[in-house]
């Protein structure tokens, strides 16, 4: 499966897609990137004189490259328009901020997928390669039975 073809299936459009590129993905993990335009919406309320990208965004990011990206990848042959894809836990530790027009890229490795839940260690990097959060998010991947 194409890169271009699993963001493509991504249950998110813009302005909530945090997905640039996808750099690699396997049976192992995923490697991703996004930049986040100064034009985002919530830049203008989250410390508006310091603008600071919000930790869930940065969540919502990690999750989207980390834990979705892979799941569409693992689960293609039975992806269906009545897929689920659910968050169900997060532990995240914010180590450095994150500014508008900063390039991050996500590294997740999967710790384990069975039953249809999906768990992954995640760690994002800015351009200087420095650790700006790491930690591990699990989600569902399901279809919906209604329909």
């Amino acid at each position: 499966m194409q890169h271009d073809q699993i963001i493509a299936k991504l249950p998110y459009k813009k302005p909530f897609l945090f997905v640039d590129e996808l750099l690699q993905v396997n049976e192992n993990g995923a490697i991703g990137t996004f930049t986040f335009n100064e034009r985002l919406d919530f830049y203008e309320g989250h410390f508006a004189d310091f603008p600071v990208t919000p930790g869930v965004i940065l969540t919502e990011c990690m999750a989207q490259i980390g834990l979705v990206c892979l799941g569409v990848f693992l689960m293609n042959d039975t992806l269906t328009k009545n897929t689920v894809i659910a968050l169900t836990s997060t532990e995240i530790e914010f180590l450095k901020p994150v500014y508008p027009n900063e390039k991050v890229t996500v590294f997740s490795q999967k710790i384990y997928f069975r039953f249809g839940k999906l768990k992954c260690k995640v760690a994002m990097q800015n351009s200087q390669l420095e650790t700006v959060c790491t930690g591990t998010i699990a989600g569902i991947i399901n279809k919906n039975s209604d329909g």
